[in-house]
């Protein structure tokens, strides 16, 4: 398998819904459709860009600009605060329409999914995945709105499934064989394949690999003991000839929020009752995983620079006030005039383990109100039961977009 390439019939479908937080605005407020729409997580000038639809993109406009600069260039544009409660709904129905026609299915992150149909039934992989790739956009149009639309990628393996789903946007399919590889590369850049940044660019290039042709064409040896110095070198030989390695569960490292002030003039004890909202948010995310933690992290971003503090516990932890306990003890130290803060919770680790210690009676007796209030908020809405300190920050501190992660969907 060293230097073959894959021929069997490509089984994996990636799917990406083409400027998914605009297009779901557009598709609930139909007079926006045709006009440039930029989604902004707060409705403040300083904001940036997390999202923008194809109108807005054909003036210039892309994610990470400052609102204030979207609408010097282009006045008319329309900014809406983003509305996750639509988002999941889309991505729920995207996922159940994806399942129909397979068990084994992966969503990457809100707005992209892929299909594995080795294991499909073989009625469904007798249709053809290109058959099933055009009826899947007739459905998100049918099922969740016109003004929805996907990129269709297909292919042998994950990774050349996704450059599929890159090549044609909006409203592409597009399947990638050995019998066009050459040809699909060789109209790339080495920083158009998903996992090349400019840092994995900048070592190829040292060895004199240039091209996405160029990186084919590289041996394994090469690759593994002078490129990446490592298994991954393999791993890009296979992954580029069509062979799947990327099919592993990835492992959470920590779980975290952040939050840029609303104003850069509020007092300490402000301050605090916005960090104090995100530990909120971060205890409901680690709890939803099923997990605890040992360490906590606390940053700020202010006129002087970066300030961090963080802090390992012998023992585990899990709920809201043992995080945000040890995250107050740690921003006691933080510097003024501070415009970002935010909070992680590391080492992380089944949350059973957090029974441990020498004062088990009070870890379970807040274990059952934590689990209480967590039931509370999930039937009734998010919020329901917070802190009294929190209880009027709703306002400032909303929950965010949740990219590149489907954990807490």
């Amino acid at each position: 398998m060293v230097n073959e390439y894959n021929h069997e019939t490509p089984l994996v479908m990636h799917i990406d819904l083409n400027s998914c937080f605009a297009s779901i605005e557009q598709q609930s407020r139909p007079r926006l459709r045709g006009h440039p729409v930029v989604i902004v997580n707060r409705a403040t000038e300083h904001t940036g860009i997390v999202a923008a639809s194809y109108e807005a993109k054909a003036l210039g406009i892309e994610a990470l600009m400052k609102l204030r600069d979207v609408r010097r260039l282009v006045p008319d544009v329309v900014a809406i605060e983003s509305d996750p409660a639509k988002y999941k709904y889309v991505y729920h129905k995207l996922l159940a329409i994806m399942q129909d026609y397979s068990a084994h299915v992966t969503m990457k992150s809100i707005d992209e999914g892929i299909i594995d149909f080795h294991q499909a039934p073989a009625s469904i992989q007798q249709r053809g995945l290109e058959t099933l790739g055009y009826e899947i956009k007739q459905r998100l149009a049918q099922e969740v709105g016109v003004a929805m639309r996907c990129n269709v990628g297909i292919s042998t393996n994950r990774f050349l499934a996704k450059t599929a789903a890159g090549l044609h946007k909006p409203d592409g399919l597009d399947i990638i064989t050995p019998d066009n590889l050459h040809r699909v590369l060789g109209d790339l850049k080495l920083t158009s394949l998903n996992g090349i940044a400019w840092r994995n660019e900048a070592r190829l290039q040292a060895v004199g690999i240039y091209t996405p042709l160029d990186f084919l064409a590289a041996s394994e040896e090469t690759l593994r003991q002078i490129v990446f110095k490592s298994i991954n070198g393999t791993k890009w030989h296979q992954r580029l000839r069509g062979w799947e390695v990327d099919d592993v569960p990835t492992k959470m490292g920590r779980v975290g929020r952040q939050y840029v002030l609303e104003r850069f003039d509020l007092t300490h004890q402000e301050i605090l009752q916005r960090l104090h909202h995100l530990c909120e948010s971060v205890g409901w995310r680690l709890r939803k995983q099923g997990l605890a933690a040992r360490g906590v992290y606390v940053y700020a971003k202010s006129a002087a620079g970066y300030w961090h503090a963080c802090r390992v516990m012998a023992l585990p932890f899990f709920s809201n006030k043992a995080i945000y306990e040890l995250a107050k003890q740690l921003f006691s130290e933080a510097p003024s005039s501070i415009k970002e803060i935010g909070v992680h919770c590391y080492e992380l680790t089944n949350d059973e383990m957090s029974q441990l210690g020498l004062f088990a009676d009070e870890i379970a007796h807040e274990r059952a109100v934590t689990i209480a209030s967590d039931d509370i908020n999930e039937r009734y809405g998010e919020r329901t039961i917070v802190s009294a300190d929190t209880i009027d920050t709703g306002i400032y501190v909303s929950q965010k977009i949740p990219f590149g992660s489907t954990r807490y969907m």
